[in-house]
């Protein structure tokens, strides 16, 4: 089977989960990878996407500024820290540090802030103030 087989569902095959270890031509099955990890890479991942999408004020570029896909990403970012907090340990303060620090630059970005309480990912975190 080839690396662009899928299930007639539409999710990649069995044979096609794969997650490249950080060790160079290393791959580990998915089912290997701790619970922690997996969910502490999405929330790196959604992290630094929002961050590109708010641009300066968040270590982004003018160019890929966009502020409503940011709204999206950081919406997602918030349900997904607030649903795994018990379960990141260590990481946890400095995860909600950065979702913090991300929904404050997308405040400072905005040409009319949201309320405290209604913008992105508030209603998951509760109100963010400075």
């Amino acid at each position: 089977m080839n690396d662009n087989s899928y299930s007639p569902t539409g999710a990649p095959s069995d044979e096609n989960v794969h997650v490249a270890s950080s060790g160079g031509d290393d791959v580990r099955e998915l089912a290997t990878i701790p619970a922690v990890e997996v969910v502490t890479r999405s929330i790196v991942m959604l992290m630094s996407a929002a961050a590109e999408k708010i641009g300066p004020e968040a270590g982004g570029d003018e160019e890929y500024r966009d502020l409503a896909e940011a709204r999206s990403l950081i919406n997602a970012l918030a349900g997904l820290v607030m649903a795994a907090s018990p379960d990141l340990g260590l990481h946890r303060k400095p995860i909600l540090d950065g979702l913090k620090a991300l929904q404050l630059a997308f405040r400072e970005a905005s040409a009319f802030p949201d309320e405290p309480g209604a913008g992105p990912g508030e209603k998951s975190t509760g109100p963010v103030t400075g």
